[in-house]
């Protein structure tokens, strides 16, 4: 990796971290389309995972007095499960099919509220969440509008919801490294960045966090919601432009 990729490898961690910071899940779909622009699809997924998995944490362990361990508790039981078979099946993406997959992501944070009976304080709709947003983690690298359907219906506030979302994912995104990172361990991790540049990477990602939650905290429940849901969908239409493009101009 030359000297210009790790910069902007870097100015890529602290932004979205600090985007997700402010409102839990656009980051890590900016982030995934950035790292897949730059590196082979397995060592995005790894990339990603890594620098989400340490954003993720990072923004719980800050929130982390609103915290909602019970739902955490049966998405990570879920999430497991989803790991197991995304490994059995052993389907990767390509990398136009992976773009096209981030750009119909965000489709999910327009459907309709009274669409979806989904509550994520109810134990069986809890672990269903787990398991299929763990496994679109696992298909196309993000699932944040996914996981987003269930919380719609919780009477969690805007706080409650970013520190919960943020510590279910961290279970999404160390089956995302167990998954896709055995692959390249196998070859002396090819196509990772080096160690010290993804520490760096995360100290950046942790400096973001705190950013993203002092923005948080002057911002409205009602702007909150409108602006994600805005962002999450411009990403989409870039990234499912760009998966287009890749698929037109690849050899049949």
């Amino acid at each position: 990796m030359n000297f210009l990729e790790a910069i902007y490898l870097l100015g890529l961690a602290l932004v979205t971290a600090t985007v997700s910071g402010v409102f839990g899940m656009a980051g890590g779909l900016m982030l995934m389309g950035g790292l897949a622009g730059l590196m082979s699809v397995n060592a995005a997924f790894v990339t990603h995972g890594i620098l989400q998995l340490a954003s993720n944490g990072w923004r719980a362990i800050l929130h982390r007095k609103y915290l909602s361990w019970r739902i955490v508790g049966y998405f990570a039981l879920a999430a497991f499960g989803a790991a197991i078979v995304s490994a059995l099946l052993n389907y990767r993406p390509s990398k136009p099919y992976l773009y096209i997959l981030l750009g119909l992501t965000p489709i999910f944070v327009w459907l309709p509220a009274q669409w979806s009976r989904l509550d994520a304080n109810r134990p069986p709709h809890a672990l269903l969440g787990g398991f299929v947003v763990t496994s679109l983690n696992l298909l196309a690298g993000v699932a944040g509008p996914l996981l987003d359907i269930f919380f719609v219906r919780t009477e969690l506030t805007r706080k409650q919801i970013v520190a919960t979302k943020a510590a279910t994912q961290v279970f999404s995104h160390v089956m995302k490294i167990a998954v896709y990172g055995a692959p390249l361990l196998a070859v002396h991790t090819a196509g990772l960045p080096p160690a010290w540049l993804l520490a760096l990477c995360i100290g950046l990602s942790f400096a973001g966090a705190i950013l993203g939650g002092k923005i948080l905290e002057r911002m409205t429940d009602v702007n909150f919601k409108r602006a994600t849901r805005w962002i999450v969908t411009v990403l989409g239409v870039l990234y499912f432009m760009r998966g287009v493009m890749l698929l037109a101009h690849s050899p049949v």
